[in-house]
C-alpha cells in the first residue's frame, strides 16, 4: 500500500488559516447582499457593499501574489523557470486588472 503524495507547499500556505478565514468573511458579505435584495433595500446600498467586498477581494488577491512572488517565484528563479514563472504571474496580474 503506498502513502498519499503530500500536498505541495504553496506561497500561502503558513498564512492558509488566515486566508480562508478572509474567504469565509467575503462569503457572508455576499450572503448579506442576497439578503438586502431580498429585502429590497436600496440600490447604493447594495452598490455599496459589492464595492466593499471587491475591495476585500482586491486585498485577498494581492496576498496571494506577495505569496507568490515570495515562494513560487523565487524557487523558479533558483531553478533557472524566472522567466516562465514571471509571465504565468504578469499574465494572472493582468487577469485580475480587467475587470469592468
Amino acid at each position: 500500500m503506498t502513502s498519499p503524495t503530500p500536498a505541495p507547499t504553496r506561497g500561502y500556505s503558513a498564512d492558509k488559516d488566515q486566508l480562508q478565514k478572509r474567504l469565509r468573511r467575503i462569503e457572508g458579505q455576499v450572503r448579506g447582499i442576497q439578503g438586502m435584495v431580498d429585502q429590497d433595500r436600496y440600490c447604493i446600498d447594495v452598490l455599496t457593499q459589492i464595492s466593499a467586498i471587491q475591495a476585500a477581494l482586491d486585498k485577498v488577491a494581492l496576498g496571494l501574489l506577495d505569496d507568490h512572488v515570495g515562494h513560487c517565484v523565487q524557487t523558479a528563479v533558483a531553478e533557472g523557470r524566472g522567466e516562465e514563472m514571471t509571465a504565468e504571474m504578469m499574465a494572472a496580474v493582468g487577469r485580475l486588472m480587467r475587470r469592468g
